[in-house]
Parts: C-alpha cells; sequence; structure tokens
C-alpha cells in the first residue's frame, strides 16, 4: 500500500470555521504533508479573497472542500475519528498526543477512512462533539499560553500522519463500524434506557457521554453493533410485552 494511498483516506474535518484566511492557511497545511480532504461543518464563507489568498498553492483543495450542516453528517462515512483538544476535564480524558496517535492508527487504520476534527477558533469543540468521535488527541503547549492558531494545529496533526503512516501499514483483524452506524446504536441505546428508568430524566445526555467513551474504547466493529442493536431491540419487546400482560 503506497504513502498517497494511506494519506488519501485521511480527512481534515473545521468545525464552524470563523476565519476564511484559518481555512486558507490550513488547505495549505494539509497540502505540505500531502493530505487533499477537508470538510467544513457550516463555518464562514470561504469564496472570499482572503481564504484564496492564504491558501497559496493549494486553493485546489479550497475549492474540492465538502461542506456539512452537522458534524455527525461529516463522519458518517468514517470510521476513525480524532477530535483535537486543548481543554482537559471530565469528558476530556484519554487524550493523546500527535505521536501516540499515529502509532495507534497503525495498529488499527487498515482500510478504514480517518477523519481529523479541529474546532471552532475562539472555544474549540463542545462536549457532545468531542462524543461523536472515537478518540481524542492533544498537542502539549506551555502553560503559559497553550493556544495555537487553527492552522498551525492542522499542520502539526499533518506533519505527524504524514511522516508516521509509512508503507507498510499492517491490517486490523476487523474493521471498525462507521460513525454513522455507531450514531444509529447511540440513538437506540438512548431511546431504550430512558424507557427502562436507567438514564436520568433530567440528564440522560450524562450517563450517555460515558457510556459512548466506553463503547469507543471497546472499538466496535459492525457485526458488534448489530449484536447490541438486537440486545436493545429484544429488551424494548420484554418491555412492550411486560406491559401487555400489566394490561386488564
Amino acid at each position: 500500500m503506497s504513502e498517497s494511498n494511506i494519506l488519501d483516506r485521511i480527512c481534515i474535518v473545521l468545525v464552524e470555521p470563523q476565519s476564511p484566511g484559518n481555512v486558507g492557511m490550513v488547505c495549505r497545511a494539509m497540502k505540505n504533508m500531502g493530505l487533499r480532504h477537508l470538510r467544513l461543518v457550516k463555518g464562514c464563507r470561504t469564496d472570499q479573497s482572503d481564504a484564496r489568498r492564504f491558501a497559496v498553492a493549494a486553493r485546489d483543495l479550497l475549492d474540492e472542500a465538502v461542506r456539512f450542516e452537522s458534524l455527525g453528517d461529516a463522519l458518517a462515512d468514517i470510521e476513525i475519528s480524532v477530535a483535537t483538544t486543548r481543554r482537559m476535564g471530565k469528558y476530556r480524558q484519554e487524550t493523546m498526543e500527535p505521536p501516540e496517535m499515529v502509532a495507534k492508527l497503525r495498529e488499527r487504520m487498515g482500510d478504514s477512512r480517518v477523519a481529523l476534527v479541529f474546532g471552532r477558533e475562539d472555544n474549540g469543540l463542545s462536549t457532545d462533539e468531542l462524543a461523536l468521535c472515537r478518540w481524542q488527541a492533544t498537542i502539549p503547549t506551555s502553560d503559559e499560553y497553550g493556544s495555537l492558531n487553527l492552522a498551525q494545529a492542522v499542520l502539526i496533526f499533518s506533519y505527524e500522519v504524514s511522516r508516521g503512516l509509512v508503507p507498510g501499514v499492517s491490517a486490523p483483524e476487523r474493521e471498525m463500524a462507521a460513525s454513522g452506524e455507531l450514531e444509529i446504536l447511540y440513538q437506540h441505546m438512548e431511546k431504550t434506557l430512558y424507557e427502562i428508568g436507567f438514564l436520568d430524566v433530567a440528564n440522560p445526555a450524562h450517563l450517555m457521554r460515558t457510556l459512548r467513551r466506553i463503547f469507543a474504547r471497546a472499538e466496535l466493529d459492525t457485526r458488534e453493533v448489530s449484536v447490541l442493536r438486537g440486545m436493545m431491540s429484544q429488551m424494548d419487546w420484554a418491555m412492550d410485552a411486560s406491559k401487555r400482560r400489566e394490561q386488564p
């Protein structure tokens, strides 16, 4: 497998970018490192002069960028999604540095598609957006001033990926389920667990975020997703049967 084929299966996702110039610089950083696929979730216009001026010779990437209405839509066909974050917290744990992320990709990537997800320039990704991604990664920076420009962050991750994912990546024993499949599972799971009283009515998302992290670590494949959905369906059936028996 050639390095170009590997990099063709990696995309950069920008969530609601605010500066056309930053998007242009992201395109330049991507092309410097051999990445070509950019996905934009809403955000600023990119047909303005700043975007094209800062893209320099990477205007073709800017022109070919694909827009989506939500991060879930942007990740629907992606098996491995990596949320980039600078902030730490309750739902921002198990966070890898770029070299560690690349090493894990070498082990698990196989034929999977990969998305590196970057948040807004001013406040990054929300907790709910992080929950849509399998892995989390961060760039260690100075405690005195840790904020990186969006294009700088993309350049560092792109460099690590292009340097570390070389020919000879071993195929995994199984292929991970795409994000779209997982979201259907999580929606089914949330509905069923809510119905049986397992989730807190006032804040069901709190426990669902924990369950998402558990299943993200498990790296479910398509068959395992089907098994879990079957289990949820059986719980739904049992609950309906119980209600029917209770009816006079």
